[in-house]
């Protein structure tokens, strides 16, 4: 049996604004997430929202880092993508990725000026339908983006993650 002190800490972190159309993804993502799978206590599952700098404490205190959110990569609508690692921006500078993108991308900064920055990072972005109208119904909450998503992080989570997810009883 694996000591559970020298398991990664694994942070599962869902951002968006759940008022703003598709761009709730990640938040609701995380939370069926959370529903749906139980995690060791190595793993902590988090609504971030829209929180942006307020999640640093978070971010630099894991090992492994698994993001949702809703990124215009210029897809097809609920089209998923993975950008592992050193794809993802970190810096202000870099292409904005998402709305509310900025934030994370100095979230992610900030962990990394502090010498804390993530080991492993995996970012799984749906493409958004709707970024524009305030309280339209979400596209991206369908159950099998949502369903794609969640068997995206499990494998993720076989690959390289030492988060032991499974079902929830």
């Amino acid at each position: 049996m694996t000591d559970h002190a020298k398991l990664d800490r694994i942070l599962v972190l869902g951002i968006g604004n759940i008022l703003w159309a598709d761009e709730g993804f990640g938040v609701r993502v995380v939370e069926e997430f959370h529903r749906r799978y139980a995690v060791p206590d190595n793993v902590t599952i988090l609504d971030g929202g829209t929180q942006g700098l307020y999640l640093v404490n978070y971010v630099e205190e894991a090992d492994g880092l698994i993001v949702f959110d809703a990124i215009d990569y210029g897809l097809a609508p609920g089209e998923l993508k993975l950008v592992r690692d050193d794809e993802v921006p970190r810096f202000t500078g870099a292409k904005k990725m998402s709305l509310h993108q900025t934030g994370f991308q100095e979230v992610l900064s900030a962990a990394d000026l502090l010498g804390r920055y993530p080991r492993r990072l995996a970012l799984i972005g749906c493409q958004p339908l709707d970024l524009e109208e305030w309280g339209a119904p979400a596209a991206l909450r369908s159950e099998p983006v949502a369903a794609d998503a969640r068997l995206l992080a499990n494998d993720i989570d076989h690959q390289s993650y030492e988060m032991r997810a499974r079902p929830a009883e």
